[in-house]
């Protein structure tokens, strides 16, 4: 692992002060604080998010533009919502998921950072004439993940009204908080705010919460069933097939958008043969992108791993895209037929069929 000499950042400099391990090589990434590793999840925590991206996007036409590229209403988007979007391919596979919201000024793209520079420039080529500015404001903003009951209590010295319900958002002097899906049953946050402004929030954040790596966002990510498109598996799923249907991602009576026909026909008509599960499994080196397979048919891979993270004592924790058959019959591997066993576990929504 190959951390960083010299933060390029203040905001990163300011993380190192306080103990983070950045990881240059993987976008800046905070690894971890102090001497060593946390083995376990803490219930109540705040993590950087130094590696999501963001772009703004701004001017008369913005949200009309991006309406006709992504796979969720923008139109309609009003200052109190927070919505997932997608972006597919004209054959409908997805090349990123969004978190989107908006302010008063612009509408704002949260993806990957690895991501970021490749899907602004592919927007960008489809503005032509339309009256949209497209801006990476990344190192504007700090995205602060906060997750549990204690996380919410402590939140409320800036924001004395919390957003009641996933995917709802407040804005104030201190920047915009946006409530995301549970978690284990708790409430997570995202905190977008100011370099001078999350500088200034975190003594008293870290007094009552954990500070934690950006794997531990991305871990509960993966327990809440929220799934993430990274450069291992873009193009290899249309959105039902990740379940992003069944979170809001996808809004079925908006107008077009490249893949829309695909993405539709998906859904209406047949039954969908692919999903994605959680499981954990006894391995702490898995990768997105990886083959799972089927003990009923070993001889072709069965699903793909969507996300991974390491979730403590030897175990990692996955969402997996998977035909539906293998997932009812017989034992799921990872790797190969003789590589360790998915054990599946209950997502925190049922996996509905399309009506």
């Amino acid at each position: 692992m190959t951390e960083s000499t010299q933060a390029s950042t203040p905001w990163q400099a300011f993380l190192e002060q306080q103990g983070a391990h950045i990881e240059a090589a993987n976008g800046a990434e905070v690894r971890y604080f102090g001497p060593t590793a946390a083995a376990e999840l803490p219930d109540n925590f705040v993590a950087p998010l130094t590696d999501l991206g963001l772009i703004s996007l701004s001017g008369d036409d913005a949200a009309s533009f991006l309406h006709n590229q992504i796979t969720n209403d923008v139109e309609k988007l009003d200052l109190a919502t927070a919505r997932l979007a997608g972006y597919c391919t004209p054959k409908g596979r997805l090349l990123a998921t969004f978190l989107m919201w908006k302010d008063a000024g612009q509408i704002m793209l949260q993806l990957p950072r690895a991501l970021q520079p490749a899907i602004q420039k592919r927007l960008q080529m489809f503005v032509m004439r339309s009256k949209a500015k497209l801006a990476d404001v990344s190192e504007q903003y700090v995205a602060l993940g906060l997750a549990g009951n204690t996380a919410a209590e402590v939140l409320q010295q800036w924001f004395p009204q919390l957003p009641a319900q996933p995917y709802t958002k407040i804005d104030n002097e201190h920047g915009t908080l946006v409530r995301v899906a549970d978690s284990r049953q708790a409430p997570r946050y995202q905190w977008i705010a100011s370099v001078e402004q999350a500088i200034a929030a975190w003594p008293a954040l870290t007094q009552k919460l954990s500070a934690v790596g950006t794997h531990a966002w991305r871990l509960t990510d993966i327990y809440a069933g929220v799934p993430v498109i990274t450069q291992p598996t873009q193009e290899q799923f249309v959105p039902q097939m990740i379940n992003f249907e069944l979170i809001g991602g996808v809004n079925f009576k908006k107008g077009c958008y490249p893949g829309q026909e695909i993405v539709a026909r998906s859904q209406y008509l047949g039954k969908l043969k692919r999903r994605s599960v959680l499981a954990l499994v006894d391995a702490v080196d898995v990768r997105a992108g990886a083959e799972v397979f089927s003990s009923e048919d070993p001889g072709q891979p069965c699903g793909m791993i969507v996300n991974a993270e390491p979730a403590g004592t030897g175990k990692s924790a996955c969402l997996v895209e998977i035909k539906l058959a293998a997932s009812d019959n017989g034992t799921i591997h990872l790797g190969a037929v003789g590589g360790p066993v998915l054990q599946l576990q209950p997502l925190p929504y049922e996996l509905a069929e399309p009506q």
